[in-house]
């Protein structure tokens, strides 16, 4: 997988520099589970990341359909559409469920990785470095904090895991600290 190529994709169809900061990130956190996972898949799964949103810069009202042509007229496998696709399962008109474990993965981490960064940025290292599962719960309990975040399908994906939350938090803190 050529992650250099997948970058450029990424920035001819996004510009906002929130967008690509946030793939950035889900990217990175993918790769850090593939070590886990799937070793010979890394970048792969961190394609996948990358790539995840590579609609929402100019078609959010169609997110995860626009996706899947645009990434289709790229020359991406229909695996690849499909697994990059599945984040949006239950928020969009995906087709999509999550099925793989890295699909479930992308699908309960994206919307966390969000969470998570906004708890970061409040705090006065901005850093996840030193930041507490007990803050991220304390916010993810809050609904009007990072409001975007949807609450149900991080719930849902850890239960499509067979993780507790507090472990979900804990892994993706984890592996967002790998990127700092």
């Amino acid at each position: 997988m050529d992650m250099a190529n997948a970058q450029e994709i990424l920035e001819k169809y996004n510009t906002d520099s929130y967008h690509l900061n946030h793939a950035r990130i889900v990217s990175g956190v993918m790769r850090h589970f593939a070590k886990e996972h799937d070793p010979q898949q890394e970048n792969y799964w961190a394609a996948v990341g990358l790539l995840h949103d590579v609609d929402f810069g100019l078609y959010p009202e169609k997110h995860c359909v626009k996706g899947e042509e645009l990434l289709r007229d790229e020359g991406y496998s229909e695996d690849f559409i499909r697994s990059a696709m599945s984040h949006g399962w239950g928020l969009t008109e995906t087709k999509h469920e999550p099925q793989h474990i890295m699909e479930k993965i992308l699908y309960a981490c994206d919307e966390l990785t969000g969470l998570i960064w906004a708890v970061t940025l409040m705090r006065p290292s901005k850093s996840t470095k030193d930041l507490e599962v007990s803050s991220v719960k304390k916010k993810f309990k809050d609904k009007k904090f990072a409001a975007g975040c949807s609450r149900d399908v991080v719930r849902s994906g850890a239960e499509r895991l067979g993780w507790e939350l507090d472990e979900l938090f804990e892994k993706t803190i984890a592996a967002m600290r790998t990127l700092e």
